[in-house]
């Protein structure tokens, strides 16, 4: 059993649909119903089988209700891919403390205890946690100190879990994405005036093309951190 988190969209959904294709069930989490109902279907299709529940996890309250949910619908786990996050951006002289707080629940608070109440699963199975990230949780850039912020605290929990749970057979991977083709890149390309042309990006494809193969590894082996950008620099 795989969980996805932002699994109707982008990332999350690529992967999703290429673990089903390794005949992996999946649970997809996302925050709308449509988009998630069409990748379980595409993953029915491939003769998968998925169920969807939707939360939003900027919300400590959406939080909760998720956690009450796969307490009941997860009975085992071998795959946690924490793919779901929010972005903003500007200056930190007209930051909104408001935003910042949104940023935190999705992007640090919600994949810190998503891993912590399903870490007893994962053990049993010695399964595996995927933390999708960014180059943002490496470099920090100007006009995304807020985000960046929670990418790095991301790439913090990471390292931290991975050096509790090895020993029990479990294996955590980071992987810092470049510019990549979904819904997310595009809104930044818009705030930033810039046309947006998804060919000259990273593909949704591409990231979980190189997940799947980092899963596939046997146990005498660990990729914990995967870098990938655009071959066309832009």
């Amino acid at each position: 059993m795989a969980l996805v988190t932002g699994g109707g969209t982008g990332v999350g959904a690529a992967i999703a649909l290429a673990l089903a294709g390794e005949g992996a069930a999946l649970c997809l989490i996302g925050r709308r119903s449509q988009p998630l109902e069409a990748i379980a279907s595409e993953a029915r299709n491939i003769g998968g089988t998925a169920t969807f529940h939707c939360a939003d996890l900027s919300l400590a309250t959406g939080q909760a209700e998720l956690m009450r949910q796969l307490e009941q619908a997860l009975p085992q786990l071998d795959i946690l891919i924490q793919s779901a996050a929010a972005h903003t951006m500007g200056p930190v002289e007209h930051g909104n403390a408001a935003e910042f707080d949104a940023l935190y629940h999705a992007n640090v608070r919600a994949p810190y205890l998503l891993a912590q109440a399903l870490l007893p699963r994962l053990k049993a199975r010695q399964g595996q946690i995927v933390f999708i990230n960014s180059s943002s949780g490496v470099t920090a850039k100007p006009m995304s100190a807020q985000y960046d912020a929670t990418k790095h605290a991301l790439k913090a929990i990471a390292d931290s879990l991975r050096g509790e749970v090895n020993q029990y057979g479990v294996r955590v991977l980071s992987v810092y994405l470049g510019r990549t083709a979904t819904e997310m890149q595009a809104q930044i390309h818009r705030k930033d005036g810039k046309q947006y042309k998804p060919e000259l990006l990273l593909q949704p494809e591409d990231v979980a093309s190189v997940v799947v193969n980092a899963l596939r590894l046997p146990h005498t082996a660990e990729v914990t951190d995967v870098h990938i950008r655009p071959m066309i620099k832009t």
